[in-house]
């Protein structure tokens, strides 16, 4: 009986909670009018944003001739932090990174290694990126010379 009566506690609360939190005081807030407009398909991001992504590069990264040592830099940084999941000339458990400077700028790519929570949450890209993949991609912590340098290395593009 004991364990009945637990039971039934417990669906009670439930129901209670469920219908405390449906009921709400029927009050609105200035923005939140019944014909209000939905928020921006880009989510409120900036020109700047939509392209070079959202995070701590706020312009654009200009890019000079290779850097063979930076490269080489960037190919450490890439195994040991990248390489798990991503290859350079296939998909993955993450899309392949062999042409990713093709599609994305490398501000937009650097922001992405450097703030991926945020870029999942707000970016249209890479929700869709989300959506196809079924994966987030974790913060692995880089320095903006890491990020800089692992772009380097991408540069190179899917030849090893």
């Amino acid at each position: 009986m004991p364990r009945f009566h637990h039971f039934g506690s417990l669906v009670l609360l439930g129901l209670l909670l469920t219908g405390v939190s449906a009921c709400g005081d029927g009050s609105r807030g200035a923005d939140e009018s019944p014909d209000a407009a939905p928020p921006p398909a880009d989510g409120g991001l900036t020109a700047f944003q939509v392209e070079h992504g959202i995070g701590p590069l706020t312009e654009a990264v200009t890019l000079g001739e290779l850097d063979p040592d930076l490269a080489a830099q960037g190919a450490l940084v890439f195994e040991a932090k990248c390489s798990a999941c991503h290859k350079l000339g296939e998909r993955y458990v993450g899309p392949a990174l062999g042409d990713v400077l093709d599609r994305r700028t490398p501000a937009f790519v650097m922001n992405m290694m450097l703030n991926p929570q945020e870029m999942y949450e707000r970016h249209p890209e890479m929700k869709k990126l989300l959506a196809e993949f079924m994966s987030y991609m974790p913060n692995q912590n880089l320095t903006r010379d890491d990020a800089r340098a692992v772009v380097e290395y991408l540069r190179q593009g899917a030849t090893p």
